[in-house]
């Protein structure tokens, strides 16, 4: 248990192996639902090693463990990599190699593949069933969809919204028995996929926004990918896909204006330009407002203000929009995209799903003719999933276009109409 008495109220008894839990820490591992939080040094290896010297193993035990951990993981960089320039797939396999470095006798998990791809998916499963079977560790893992971990667990809890549980027992008895009934709910139930409407296709193509010859980096002589060429089609889903640290939020970035490009160039289609230059990047910031909106890859960059209502309304009234137009397109968000009963939260208080609707909701508040969204269905249940591809799914067939980085296949089946696989090299340390 994390926090003291200042940090909430508690009720009940919480023992780990018979003992309080801040006399049980060191036994305890736990990957945060944020990776971000997590990353504590400035270099992979000393990351990794972090809470393995704060147990005083010896020197030598620590950097075996360190290696043996980044390589179950499947996070091959130098050790002296800089974790600043991680991905977010990247930091979430970095946060559980720190934690399966110091050998815990109870594993938590708290959604620990969200911003994985599909390889890395299995790959951090491997990882934690080799773990298990070779420890007496206890395995807790919070996640929305199942299927990756339903063999590795004896038992299943379903919580419900409300409060208290909606189902408890084994996999088989939950997960089947009970299977429609919780899909119903909006639990990913492996047999029972999300219902959403087809979208109707356009036929035609109309350039929106090109890429030509385009090299990608966060900063001069760090290039990520280069030879990039792509196009973006009025009323199309271009979904950019591919491992981990390949470059595919960068390229997001520098497709949206946000990042200029290390060579080549990003033009935009006379109709996306009206009247401004033809490169994003020369954009103001009001004029990406209208043109092209973002959403990062880490929903909690992009929030400005301390309620949600407010974070709806920071774009459209940036624009000078009437007061009624801004009170109509903000309660018409919270309602489609569920935050209603939030409204009046502070949006770094929320969920991570919650949090990324609302992401998601921001830039739309100001209607761009173009989305560039890093991630859009990360941390969904089923039912919040179907309702975001089904707006998408609406922006599309009105003309809008989307760029959509992703590693979530079902999102990919549903609206994506071609798809951009970047690749990484490996590296060895």
């Amino acid at each position: 248990m994390l926090g003291g008495d200042d940090d909430g109220e508690s009720r009940g008894e919480l023992l780990v192996a018979g003992r309080r839990p801040e006399e049980a820490r060191g036994e305890v591992g736990l990957v945060l639902q944020d990776p971000d939080s997590q990353v504590i040094l400035a270099r992979v290896g000393d990351d990794v090693a972090f809470g393995c010297e704060n147990l005083g193993l010896p020197r030598e035990e620590i950097w075996h463990r360190v290696g043996d951990a980044l390589d179950a993981v499947g996070l091959r960089l130098p050790l002296a990599h800089p974790t600043s320039d991680l991905s977010g797939g990247q930091k979430q396999r970095l946060a559980l190699a720190g934690v399966l470095a110091m050998r815990p006798k109870l594993l938590l998990l708290d959604e620990p593949t969200a911003n994985l791809d599909p390889e890395g998916v299995i790959e951090v499963r491997d990882a934690v069933a080799r773990v298990l079977q070779g420890t007496d560790a206890a395995f807790v893992v919070i996640e929305h969809r199942v299927e990756v971990w339903r063999h590795l667990v004896d038992r299943v809890v379903v919580l419900s919204p409300e409060g208290g549980i909606l189902a408890d027992g084994s996999p088989e008895l939950v997960l089947e028995e009970q299977g429609q009934a919780l899909a119903n709910s909006g639990i990913w139930v492996p047999g029972h996929p999300p219902r959403h409407p087809s979208r109707a296709r356009i036929s035609g193509e109309t350039p929106v926004l090109s890429a030509e010859r385009l090299a990608i980096g966060r900063r001069a002589g760090q290039e990520v990918a280069d030879g990039i060429d792509l196009t973006v089609d009025a009323g199309r889903l271009l979904a950019l896909t591919g491992r981990n640290g390949s470059g595919k939020s960068t390229l997001g970035l520098t497709l949206g204006g946000l990042l200029a490009p290390l060579s080549g160039r990003v033009l935009a289609a006379p109709g996306l330009m009206d009247g401004a230059a033809a490169e994003p990047i020369r954009w103001k910031s009001r004029e990406l407002l209208t043109r092209i909106g973002t959403v990062f890859q880490d929903p909690e960059h992009q929030f400005l203000t301390g309620r949600v209502r407010d974070e709806l309304a920071v774009g459209p009234r940036a624009l000078k929009l009437p007061a009624a137009v801004v009170d109509a397109r903000v309660d018409g968000l919270l309602e489609r995209l569920r935050l209603t009963h939030l409204a009046e939260a502070n949006p770094f208080t929320l969920s991570g799903g919650e949090k990324r609707r609302l992401s998601v909701a921001t830039v739309l508040a100001t209607q761009p003719r173009l989305l560039v969204l890093d991630e859009p269905t990360f941390g969904q249940d089923s039912r919040t999933w179907a309702e975001l591809v089904a707006l998408l799914s609406e922006l599309l067939d009105d003309g809008s276009s989307i760029v959509a980085i992703t590693h979530d296949g079902e999102f990919v089946d549903a609206l994506a109409d071609g798809e951009l696989r970047l690749t990484v090299e490996p590296v060895a340390r």
